[in-house]
């Protein structure tokens, strides 16, 4: 048995980022008026699934974040975007993006490994399952409900007396 488990929306390739939105950004940018920081929008390379979505934006993606000197940034997905909060271009360019890279590439492969192991075993336990049900039908099938033929070492006169010694015979 062959079976492959889908997950919708899940490619074979890493979760990354292509580009950035650039009508999301700020209009003031570049100018006296521009924010120290704000929210970025960037493009994923493929959509993202429940699970990708829970990890981006868990614990572990903040503490992740914070240990490589970014405390302050933020990530949510929004449909087929990341929106890094708490940011500006110059530290994007500057590492935070490989950072951001580096964690979406982990999640992916991270998970793309825990649902090949799911995999593997549901195909262990079918297998198994598959052996037993058979192991049972050779069973069943190993089953006569011929009649055992008559041996001369038994007349009806000694397998009488046999009865009548156990208690289930009546005695005439």
């Amino acid at each position: 048995m062959n079976a492959q488990l889908k997950i919708a929306g899940h490619g074979p390739e890493l979760l990354g980022l292509e580009s950035i939105l650039i009508g999301s950004l700020p209009a003031a940018l570049m100018t006296d008026e521009a924010p120290d920081r704000y929210t970025v929008e960037a493009v994923f390379t493929r959509k993202t699934d429940r699970d990708e979505v829970a990890a981006i934006q868990g614990s572990e993606t903040r503490a992740h974040l914070s240990a490589n000197g970014f405390p302050t940034v933020e990530l949510h997905v929004a449909d087929r975007r990341l929106e890094i909060a708490n940011t500006n271009l110059e530290e994007l360019r500057d590492g935070l993006a490989a950072v951001i890279a580096d964690r979406l590439a982990d999640i992916s492969a991270g998970l793309q490994a825990e649902r090949d192991l799911a995999a593997i075993r549901f195909q262990d336990a079918s297998e198994r399952e598959q052996h037993r049900a058979a192991s049972v039908v050779a069973l069943a099938e190993s089953v006569s409900f011929d009649r055992r033929p008559v041996t001369a070492d038994f007349d009806d006169e000694s397998r009488i007396e046999d009865w009548a010694e156990e208690g289930g015979a009546v005695r005439a």
